[in-house]
């Protein structure tokens, strides 16, 4: 693999493209320690000594701007007003038909549906950063801090307007900076960037589990979390390169003097089809009750049941819910993004048939079929991995941005793969040995 990539380096495209890549990296991590206008930095450190690394409630969204939330930084609202966006116009795509129009018109409906998602983006991007800097000076952003309230000093409009246009501004660059890489870098720049986002929070993350260890002066501790992580990545890695591949026989036709078809290929079903989408829809909605019980300061005893209840990950309840909201989001999302229907007509349109299968309903049942039963495997094994930051708040006394497990493990490994999958390819072109053997 170190070969690999010395050799890339002596490839002048390749190594244009990955050093243009760091560069937009750097560029990204320097702007996610810029402060917004209005904030006082000070008292921001402040809370931020106290609370020890752990986010509360904001834990999701402060490990996707890469720690830049807490901070507030210009970067404060990193790449989750894009990633929103996404799913929200994928979801669309199944019910609006004008949007279902333009996703099989191709490469044109595509880069329209890109336009709606960049549009959607900075309307999410004015709506959170208004929230951010709303929770902020109502001192939420920070429990348990005396000078929580006064992070953002000044109350008035400008100051508010300012901060808001100026995190905006920063979701809308980070856009562009992922634009660039997809376009003259090395893979997908938005997951290049998310990816960049997880990974900076790993070494503050277990150097804070071997400060609160105890065994061996918290060696023990730091080393066992790395090799967890480690089997966690092989687990990982194993399941997501996993499936089920349907065969398919394309019938011979001749038109004219030409014979076509009669060429064999598969239909790949991954045994976790649905990626990490079930986790982070899980994981957001479990944040809804809490936030609604936090911010009405309401005693009465459905907010007490649930700031008992889904404020600590480590509670029965909210393990239990959020195992059930994994597994039913995973068949949900399957569901919407794989329509059996869709593939089985235009399998019979262009002559393919799978091998004991009629061709048509027949074939849409059989692939729905193959589709529930590889479904519940991937869906119980996001579940389990989700709960790995749960099962560390028990043995290491780790907060809940614990590195190696849930959202985290699976989006570094996915963008690792895919990353290092399109490197290969582009070093087998020119001959040369890849990282996969």
């Amino acid at each position: 693999m170190l070969t690999a990539f010395a050799r890339a380096f002596k490839t002048p495209d390749l190594r244009k493209k990955l050093l243009f890549t760091l560069g937009i990296i750097v560029l990204y991590r320097i702007g996610a320690h810029v402060p917004v206008p209005g904030v006082n930095y000070a008292n921001v450190e402040t809370c931020m000594k106290q609370a020890g690394g752990n986010s509360g409630l904001f834990a999701l969204v402060n490990m996707f701007s890469g720690g830049a939330l807490l901070q507030i930084t210009i970067f404060a609202l990193g790449i989750m007003p894009y990633i929103t966006a996404s799913i929200i116009l994928q979801l669309l795509t199944v019910v609006i038909p004008r949007l279902e129009a333009l996703k099989k018109e191709g490469q044109s409906g595509q880069a329209k549906i890109t336009q709606y998602t960049r549009y959607l983006t900075v309307a999410l991007a004015i709506l959170q950063g208004t929230g951010l800097v709303a929770t902020a000076r109502s001192g939420a952003l920070f429990q348990n801090c005396q000078v929580a309230r006064e992070i953002v000093p000044n109350d008035s409009i400008f100051t508010t307007i300012t901060m808001v246009i100026t995190m905006t501004a920063g979701t809308g660059l980070i856009m562009w900076l992922g634009e660039l890489v997809t376009d003259r870098g090395i893979g997908n720049g938005m997951s290049i960037l998310m990816f960049i986002s997880i990974a900076a929070g790993f070494p503050g993350a277990l150097w804070q589990i071997k400060l609160t260890g105890k065994l061996a002066d918290g060696w023990i501790e730091f080393f066992a979390v790395i090799a967890v992580g480690l089997a966690m990545v092989a687990l990982v890695v194993f399941v997501e390169q996993a499936q089920r591949r349907i065969p398919v026989q394309y019938a011979k036709r001749m038109i004219g003097r030409r014979s076509y078809g009669g060429t064999s290929t598969y239909i790949p079903l991954k045994v976790n089809q649905a990626g990490v989408i079930p986790v982070i829809f899980a994981s957001s909605l479990l944040y809804i009750p809490a936030l609604i019980a936090q911010f009405s300061g309401s005693k009465a005893a459905w907010a007490t049941w649930i700031a008992t209840n889904f404020t600590k990950g480590n509670h029965p309840v909210y393990i239990v819910t959020y195992f059930l909201l994994i597994v039913f989001f995973a068949f949900f999302y399957v569901a919407i993004s794989f329509n059996p229907e869709e593939v089985a007509d235009n399998m019979k349109k262009y002559g393919g048939f799978i091998p004991g299968i009629r061709a048509g309903r027949p074939t849409a049942e059989y692939l729905s079929y193959v589709l529930n039963r590889i479904t519940w495997p991937g869906s119980l094994y996001l579940g389990l991995i989700a709960l790995v930051p749960t099962v560390a708040l028990v043995l290491f006394n780790a907060n809940q941005n614990f590195p190696f497990g849930g959202t985290s493990i699976l989006i570094i490994v996915g963008v690792g793969l895919e990353t290092v999958k399109q490197i290969e390819s582009q070093l087998q072109q020119r001959n040369y040995e890849g990282f996969l053997r």
